[in-house]
């Protein structure tokens, strides 16, 4: 197997990995363990509008992943074209293009399908809670919000 061949490889298996994210956090039924053991508040309320939304993941090194992987197939694939002044170029646009495309593909692969759920709570106030879209929401329905502050997640009463 030569060094192209490896390169590709590589790359694809990265790729294949980053694929593979854990989106069940942005899920209202998965507690990180950081909550486990400890008190939280609820709060009751009911439903006043359900609206579909995209959870971008994978914030903390954005599309990195892609865009390297896209960067080193596309430099191998326009590495075999051409000769000379005309390989090196055809390289590096392959490179670029290459970076672009992984880029914006491992942006669709992070994106996790949610609901923006705004409740109205006992006490008239209204929030607003955006979590992973595992399950059917009707407005009018009461629901249970447990959490406080930025960590909230929201359950059927």
């Amino acid at each position: 197997m030569n060094i192209k061949q490896l390169s590709m490889v590589a790359v694809l298996a990265a790729l294949g990995l980053g694929g593979c994210a854990n989106t069940d956090v942005y899920s209202g039924d998965v507690y990180g363990s950081s909550a486990a053991g400890r008190a939280q508040n609820v709060t009751y309320g009911t439903l006043v509008s359900v609206r579909p939304v995209k959870i971008q993941a994978g914030d903390q090194n954005p599309n990195v992943i892609g865009t390297v992987g896209g960067g080193v197939i596309g430099g191998i694939a326009g590495s075999s074209i051409g000769g000379g002044t005309g390989r090196s170029l055809a390289t590096a646009a392959g490179a670029i293009a290459g970076a672009m495309v992984g880029s914006k593909a491992e942006e669709k692969i992070n994106q996790v399908n949610a609901v923006e759920l705004e409740i109205r709570t006992d006490s008239g106030e209204n929030l607003v809670v955006v979590q992973k879209a595992d399950r059917s929401w009707q407005p009018g329905q009461r629901v249970r919000m447990i959490g406080s502050g930025s960590s909230m997640s929201v359950a059927p009463y």
